[in-house]
């Protein structure tokens, strides 16, 4: 289910970053809004080859949307896996928040 939610982030932030309305970037994959919304939420997981439109319409890889990178083993890995599932479900503003707390911290 964590995937999931990251999956669902990653869209939504690609697609926001893009510049597409949820109307929009569902016309251009094929499918409902109300699908895409629940793949942002991570409340239903798309097949295949739903993923590889929406990395198209997204002009990405389908890697990206996974937020697929290499994790550190052990407990490093687990906590930078849960501020990465964090800092997805943020907003601008929050996000700019915590980098201005980054700031101070480092």
């Amino acid at each position: 289910m964590e995937l999931q939610r990251i999956f669902g982030a990653n869209v939504r932030n690609y697609r926001r970053a893009a510049g597409w309305t949820l109307e929009g970037l569902a016309a251009e994959v094929g499918v409902s809004r109300e699908t895409i919304g629940k793949i942002e939420r991570g409340t239903a997981a798309p097949l295949f080859d739903t993923v590889e439109k929406i990395a198209h319409a997204l002009s990405i890889t389908p890697v990206e949307l996974f937020g697929a990178s290499p994790t550190p083993p052990g407990n490093r890995g687990k906590l930078l896996l849960r501020i990465h599932t964090k800092l997805a479900d943020m907003n601008d503003r929050q996000l700019g928040q915590i980098a201005k707390i980054m700031d101070v911290l480092s």
